[in-house]
């Protein structure tokens, strides 16, 4: 299978690399992490200029119908420069809106995604709920009314950007089963709490108390979708990991060619070229993988999806434990300090990890679908 980005796409990649480079440095990075927002405007106002807000929408909403090897090269990209942007949570929201959303060309539907494109609307999708851990249909959060108009009442914990979206995207209990409704920030009986993550991303706590909410009342909008919509969110994160274990490794590279011991750089060392071999090997593992689990992604066998995406993020979990492992221990004491970027890549790279499910529950996950065999004695 070719695996060989065609030229628009390496274009594309090439283009938001240079302005990452140019604008979105590491200590650039680190003021916005900072800053009360946690996000720039500047930069996203950027991101919209080059595309990056329009890419996974639609031709329809006015967006340029990106498919998931077209994210894959984005997030990648973004991984590399430890963005902060809430991109991921936005285009996330915009395949759920598209999975399950009426899938007209009008409609409020077609209005939030035009205005997603125009970079104007930030969604993010509240999948998480407490006590539930990485079991996406644990869920609590009831849903009533009649028609499109809802209310709903519970919690949703750890809603990645959740406070900078403009619309949540929230899977919900409606007569027993699961649907998914749209929630205006603004809307009545909502409370949030925001915090930061040890990422330096945001995250946000949503309690709805009879809050209004629209349900999506696509042909499939239930437990089904919501399942694709975190393999979704599932394969852009492994996109985004393939970007920062390449950022991680080149740091690392780099160091060891200036740190000095018995009178020379430490990157002459036969057993420490060994473990930088070793790390390239898993992070090239973790790519060749993630790249199949893109082409799987849109198979009309759920089971072959399934299978790709966890087997994906299985292979890019190991990959950040043993690359970050590796990259602090060469580092030495640097490797753990805020003021070195790889300390950072290993902080991301470890909630990558433990993101819509760790590598534990996706070998679970894989165990369970038809045609895995269990070995016989």
């Amino acid at each position: 299978m070719d695996f060989t980005f065609n030229d628009e796409q390496q274009q594309f990649a090439d283009a938001l690399r240079r302005y990452l480079d140019r604008s979105y440095g590491f200590e650039a990075r680190q003021q916005i992490v900072r800053s009360e927002a946690g996000v720039s405007a500047v930069h996203w106002a950027a991101f919209t200029e080059l595309g990056l807000t329009a890419l996974p929408v639609p031709e329809t909403q006015g967006g340029f119908n990106g498919g998931p090897i077209d994210m894959l090269v984005v997030m990648q990209e973004l991984g590399r420069a430890l963005v902060v942007e809430p991109f991921w949570a936005t285009a996330v929201g915009i395949e759920a809106l598209r999975l399950a959303g009426t899938g007209t060309g009008d409609g409020e539907d077609a209005a939030l995604l035009e205005r997603a494109a125009q970079g104007e609307a930030r969604l993010a999708v509240a999948f998480h709920e407490p006590h539930a851990r990485y079991d996406l249909f644990e869920v609590a959060t009831t849903a009533s009314g009649q028609g499109a108009q809802h209310t709903l009442s519970g919690t949703k914990s750890v809603v990645l950007h959740g406070a900078q979206a403009d619309h949540w995207i929230v899977p919900a209990r409606l007569d027993g089963e699961i649907a998914l409704f749209v929630v205006a920030r603004d809307a009545a009986g909502v409370t949030l709490t925001e915090y930061r993550t040890i990422d330096g991303q945001r995250a946000a706590t949503l309690e709805f108390n009879g809050t209004p909410a629209r349900r999506l009342a696509g042909e499939h909008a239930g437990a089904a979708t919501l399942e694709q919509i975190a393999d979704y969110g599932t394969l852009l994160l492994c996109a985004e990991a393939l970007g920062a274990l390449d950022a991680l490794n080149h740091a690392t590279v780099e160091y060891t060619k200036t740190r000095q011991q018995f009178g020379q750089p430490i990157a002459r060392f036969q057993a420490l070229q060994h473990r930088m071999v070793e790390m390239l090997i898993h992070a090239e593992q973790a790519r060749s993988i993630t790249y199949l689990a893109a082409m799987r992604y849109a198979s009309e066998d759920a089971n072959e999806r399934r299978r790709a995406i966890s087997a994906a993020k299985v292979r890019v979990g190991q990959a950040a434990r043993f690359v970050g492992q590796q990259a602090v221990q060469l580092h030495g004491g640097m490797g753990v300090t805020n003021e070195v970027a790889a300390a950072h890549l290993f902080k991301r790279l470890a909630i990558i990890e433990t993101t819509l499910g760790d590598v534990d529950h996706h070998l679970a996950r894989f165990a369970t679908l038809p045609g895995f065999a269990v070995a016989e004695d």
